[in-house]
């Protein structure tokens, strides 16, 4: 009787939907103005600290869930225990897709704890794409780059953590096979079309770089926010996925 190995990442087939559009906009307004112009190209949108404090975002929130479209909700949850714990089950309620965490084993464990029998996906922060060896330091951390990454994905997987967030270099394959979590779900934010500028990015990578080293998601914002056609824009990006899977 064949053996059969771990069951495949719960990742779509459809490369489009592993294109997560960052909302990073000053007003609900404009970010549901955006989420319009996306209509079609685009069923995934990340919510962050941009919009989290705004007015009006409760029922932009609700809009996206009811409207049948995914929602990651980057909060970085980082607290005590207890208050991530009943956070996330309240994330949870809400019908979204992702949650970000951060912090020590006890908080990403509460963090997974919280999400109950749901479907919420826990995504733990390793490193922020805007840091580098030098802000590890300012950390406290004499390590590398590469080691603190290391540490912490052996640390999330051990909390039963379900993703991460990397930087595009990280190369989560590799991640995966060390931690030896071939389920690990990678949402790749500090993504850039060939020859454009890395903003403040200081780990950024192309679509093809992202997917063609195992990132299951990509999350992009500015490039696709502030051009001059957004949804031409995100079906390049789209485009240059499908060229590297």
């Amino acid at each position: 009787m064949p053996i059969s190995g771990p069951a495949p990442r719960p990742v779509p087939a459809r490369m489009s939907d592993r294109l997560i559009v960052a909302l990073d906009l000053p007003t609900i307004e404009e970010a549901r103005d955006m989420a319009a112009q996306l209509a079609g190209v685009v069923s995934f949108f990340k919510l962050g600290l941009w919009l989290i404090f705004a007015p009006g975002f409760d029922r932009f929130l609700a809009e996206l869930v009811d409207g049948g479209r995914r929602v990651f909700l980057d909060a970085k949850m980082f607290d005590i225990g207890e208050t991530v714990r009943r956070g996330i089950a309240r994330v949870a309620e809400r019908g979204v897709s992702f949650v970000t965490v951060h912090g020590d084993r006890d908080i990403i464990a509460a963090a997974v704890d919280g999400k109950g029998a749901s479907g919420l996906k826990i995504f733990a922060i390793t490193a922020l794409t805007s840091l580098d060896a030098r802000g590890l330091a300012d950390l406290g951390y004499r390590g590398t780059v590469e080691e603190w990454i290391s540490e912490r994905v052996a640390t999330v997987v051990a909390c039963g953590c379900d993703g991460i967030i990397a930087a595009p270099q990280d190369n989560p394959d590799a991640m995966r096979r060390r931690a030896g979590a071939p389920n690990l779900l990678v949402a790749t934010p500090g993504v850039r079309l060939p020859g454009a500028t890395l903003d403040d990015h200081k780990r950024a990578g192309t679509p093809a770089q992202a997917i063609g080293a195992g990132a299951d998601y990509l999350v992009i914002g500015r490039p696709i926010v502030r051009s001059a056609d957004p949804a031409a824009t995100a079906a390049q990006f789209i485009a240059e996925m499908k060229a590297a899977g």
